[in-house]
């Protein structure tokens, strides 16, 4: 399939049903088959979830539930009939996000890839852009309503948000997915920027004054992206990766990486050092701020401190953070506001 399925489950028919991510859109579908293709029950491009899927069955009634929500509409309850739901939580009522939002999609080399634009809603003239990546590798950016927070103060302050999915992500099928295998870095870092072209020729977005930021794998890219071009004028680097043949002995979850890799990193030092952001760190001209978590066992602090120190002793701007009792992902209220703030004054600084 040109697609994702996220998640798997038999209906209360005996059909296997599944939620499937089709570029922007969410999709529920049906097997009634192996040979027949699937029968789309509801799409739209909002996020359900639910435990177990992406809607809980009533079975054997008709009636099904599900958490929605979009880049738009804050997150609620629904249930009906599948597609025919009303919502049943009012608790967020009234909350809402200042934004047009608008799937992009364009060519990559052989590759149809997509991504989401968000545009302050008043906004005038030309604008700076953020590029978020997500985390992952294997993952995607789909529609999420903004509570308080880095993202939401960005729009707020003037800012256009590109998020992309680029190769390697989920939503354009198994071969897409896979694609940067043996490649980190590479095709993913390309897709990204025809993408910036893309949002270019469809929105006032001022190319001098472009950001870049993200969290885990898009950590990783924030870093890989700045030793490899100077088009950012801007970086924020959260639990990001800045050497991968250090972090195979640092991390606690290494499991994962002979999959992306191919071999251990005592195996073929080389295919690791290819994508190691520190091997092509006299490349970097951008400032750049990183934080992590003291605790992170996932992107340990180590991998920060490196860059950061890389970054200072070649006399490029850099600053960086280390939160203690934090793991992978701030959950402090302190510590989340003190980051937000130093994002928000790092790229005010160098893109406002």
């Amino acid at each position: 399939m040109h697609a994702s399925a996220r998640n798997v489950a038999w209906g209360c028919d005996g059909h296997l049903h599944a939620e499937i991510l089709a570029g922007p859109a969410t999709q529920l579908v049906e097997f009634a088959s192996a040979a027949a293709a699937p029968n789309i029950l509801w799409q739209g491009n909002e996020t359900l979830s639910a435990h177990g899927g992406g809607v809980s069955l009533g079975c054997p009634s008709a009636m099904t539930a599900s958490v929605h929500q979009s880049f738009t509409t804050p997150p609620a309850i629904e249930a009906g009939p599948l597609g025919r739901w009303r919502d049943i939580t009012h608790a967020n009522a009234g909350l809402a996000m200042p934004l047009t939002a608008r799937s992009v999609s364009w060519k990559s080399e052989s590759f149809d890839v997509q991504g989401w634009l968000l545009l302050p809603r008043d906004a005038a003239g030309k604008l700076p852009l953020i590029t978020i990546i997500h985390g992952g590798p294997a993952a995607a950016t789909v529609p999420h309503f903004f509570g308080p927070g880095t993202d939401r103060a960005l729009l707020e302050q003037g800012y256009a948000l590109f998020l992309p999915n680029p190769r390697g992500s989920f939503g354009e099928g198994e071969a897409f997915t896979a694609a940067n295998v043996r490649d980190l870095g590479y095709g993913d870092l390309r897709d990204i920027l025809a993408g910036i072209d893309a949002v270019e020729r469809q929105a006032p977005i001022d190319p001098n004054r472009l950001g870049i930021t993200g969290g885990s794998y898009g950590g990783f890219m924030t870093m890989w992206a700045v030793t490899q071009t100077h088009l950012f004028k801007a970086g924020v680097a959260a639990a990001g990766i800045s050497d991968w043949l250090s972090y195979y002995g640092e991390n606690g979850i290494d499991e994962w990486m002979i999959p992306y890799f191919g071999a251990s990193v005592y195996d073929d030092p080389q295919i690791y050092a290819r994508s190691s952001p520190i091997d092509f760190i006299r490349g970097a001209k951008t400032p750049v701020f990183e934080y992590v978590g003291a605790d992170d066992i996932e992107c340990p602090a180590p991998q920060t401190e490196e860059f950061w120190h890389a970054l200072h002793d070649l006399g490029v701007p850099t600053s960086y953070a280390i939160y203690p009792g934090e793991g992978h992902g701030l959950l402090d209220p302190a510590h989340i506001a003190d980051a937000e703030a130093r994002t928000l004054a790092w790229f005010n600084r160098y893109l406002k």
